[in-house]
């Protein structure tokens, strides 16, 4: 067996890979379509968004504040719904479905680069707020907590799927009634704490301005790669069949693209705990209201005695940093080890990068990232939304469109060109000229705008590129010489197992190819995408083929 074949086996048995560079076959995905909802939903616990609420709303004021966070909140619905879609529906998670929606089999791992850097930077945020309410109850110190934050979640992570399913369920009820209850309390027993908050009006004049509000937006855009985190979950959803399809749709919305709306409630809620403090409990506190640990605790002190208001603040903090940090680690670990395993043709285990991941995340927290919290996301912001509106453009308008793109998202090594100019261009130029926005290039009436001409430039850009280039790099192949469909009659990647003469292992339709290398008697054998990953050589590649922009083979039932 070569060592290709070796590493492929080593990955396929180990039952913590969680197909971290793989389609996700049916015999994994066990869960109903509510059950894996669920679970998804239970990540959208982080604390970051009470933070970014506060933030922006203490500079902009209520009103501008609000209405940044409804802009933000409907621009990621609309880009994200067509990709989280793709996710669910084609069961692969975002690198997968970047490869065939503009960037080419190693083109995407820049894009997974971008997304391993979002869980490093947010899994430092959430880290830190946990640190801060160590400190604030307990009084350990910051960065013995930042050490803390980050060891808690390494054996629920190593553990995979599996783990997390079981973490989020039974945490979510707890969560919600610490968060909702208290805050249930104070609106109604306390009418004048809304009606202040409605006409809090920050560091601004209390006018409503239009780069206040997209200034705000931008901010909250970095929270657009959330998405992908959701999408680590949504990708075991079950086949969609007619019996199914009401529970099917209802958790796709809700916890794929539907994400969002929980998050713009958040910040909402944390701009109001924010002014509840500055207003109701600590004129002085200052900088320290954005601060989820003080909000909470400033809330539950109005209430209750102080030992209980600290109790219940650090229960909350804690629940809240495990259940999104096991996420972020783990979509962390994911995203590294495809990129790890292209590159290099080895698959060293998806605990290695757990490992990686939570060190990088570490040295942000002693870096005292969380300070500079508006700064950074508005920052990464730019280049989350170029990359992320390429994907969803290409789908939307080059794949339903224009039909210049494949529509089915396709992943496989020897399917794809190597790079594909449509979201290498796309990315590049909407990025840079966002950043340059960004940094004053333009002047400084244009800055608070980066966001968007990032957002304008990737949706105009995409198109065109796919027009230029003639969709000529989509598809190295046409056809992957398997006989068989490769979807369903329901439009459901086939459930139909073919033995890989690779590894020996028999995987999933949608997993497989035919293989360059034939029989011992001529004929054809097969061979899966995982072997062709960790292969070296190109000895099991199919030759290439001229491609027909648009034509995927797979059918166009969605």
């Amino acid at each position: 067996m070569t060592r290709a074949g070796g590493d492929a086996r080593a990955a396929a048995e180990d039952s913590l890979e969680d197909y971290a560079f793989r389609y996700v076959p049916r015999s994994f995905r066990r869960w109903s379509a509510m059950s894996v909802g669920g679970t998804a939903l239970g990540s959208i616990a982080f604390l970051a968004d009470f933070s970014i609420g506060a933030s922006v709303g203490l500079q902009h004021g209520t009103a501008n504040a609000m209405l940044g966070i409804l802009l933000a909140s409907v621009i990621i619905f609309l880009v994200g719904f067509p990709v989280a879609f793709y996710a669910a529906r084609y069961n692969l998670d975002l690198d997968l479905i970047a490869r065939g929606s503009g960037f080419g089999y190693y083109g995407s791992i820049i894009t997974t680069v971008v997304f391993a850097g979002f869980t490093c930077i947010f899994f430092a945020l959430e880290g830190a707020i946990m640190a801060q309410g160590l400190a604030v109850v307990v009084g350990i110190p910051l960065h013995i907590g930042y050490v803390i934050s980050t060891i808690v979640v390494i054996p629920i992570v190593i553990y995979g799927m599996r783990a997390l399913e079981r973490l989020q369920f039974w945490t979510t009820p707890l969560w919600l009634a610490l968060a909702l209850l208290p805050l249930t309390w104070v609106v109604f027993t306390q009418p004048d704490a809304v009606t202040e908050f409605i006409g809090f009006t920050g560091a601004s004049d209390g006018t409503i301005s239009v780069s206040a509000i997209v200034g705000t937006a931008a901010v909250c855009f970095a929270l657009t790669p959330q998405l992908a985190e959701q999408i680590d979950y949504i990708r075991v959803m079950p086949p969609r069949t007619d019996a199914n399809a009401k529970s099917w749709w209802t958790s796709f919305v809700l916890s794929g693209p539907g994400w969002v709306i929980f998050s713009g409630t958040k910040q909402v809620i944390g701009l109001f705990l924010a002014v509840y403090l500055v207003t109701k409990v600590d004129p002085l506190i200052g900088a320290r209201a954005v601060e989820p640990v003080e909000q909470f605790l400033g809330m539950y002190e109005s209430l209750l005695p102080d030992w209980a208001a600290l109790l219940l603040a650090l229960v909350l903090i804690v629940i809240a940093q495990v259940k999104i940090n096991v996420t972020n680690a783990y979509s962390g670990s994911l995203a590294w080890s495809n990129v790890y395993t292209r590159v290099k043709k080895r698959y060293p285990g998806r605990t290695v990068f757990v490992v990686f991941n939570l060190v990088i995340a570490l040295a942000l927290m002693l870096m005292d990232v969380f300070s500079l919290i508006s700064f950074v996301l508005s920052l990464y912001a730019n280049v989350v939304m170029a990359w992320l509106v390429t994907i969803s453009a290409d789908i939307v308008i080059n794949k339903h469109l224009l039909g210049i793109s494949p529509r089915y998202p396709e992943f496989r090594r020897g399917m794809l060109h190597d790079w594909n100019p449509v979201g290498l261009v796309s990315v590049g130029l909407s990025s840079l000229l966002s950043l340059l926005c960004f940094a004053g290039a333009f002047g400084p009436e244009a800055r608070p705008f980066s966001v968007m001409i990032a957002i304008g430039v990737a949706i105009i850009v995409t198109p065109l590129m796919a027009l230029a280039t003639r969709g000529r790099y989509y598809l190295r192949r046409t056809s992957d010489g398997i006989p068989s469909p490769l979807l369903d009659a329901d439009g459901n990647p086939s459930g139909e197992r073919l033995r890989c003469h690779v590894t020996g292992y028999t995987f999933e339709r949608p997993d497989m190819l035919a293989s360059a290398e034939t029989g011992p008697r001529g004929e054809v054998q097969f061979v899966s995408s995982l072997a062709l990953t960790l292969d070296g050589s190109d000895r099991y590649v199919l030759p290439p083929e001229e491609a027909t922009p648009g034509r995927g083979g797979w059918g166009r039932k969605l």
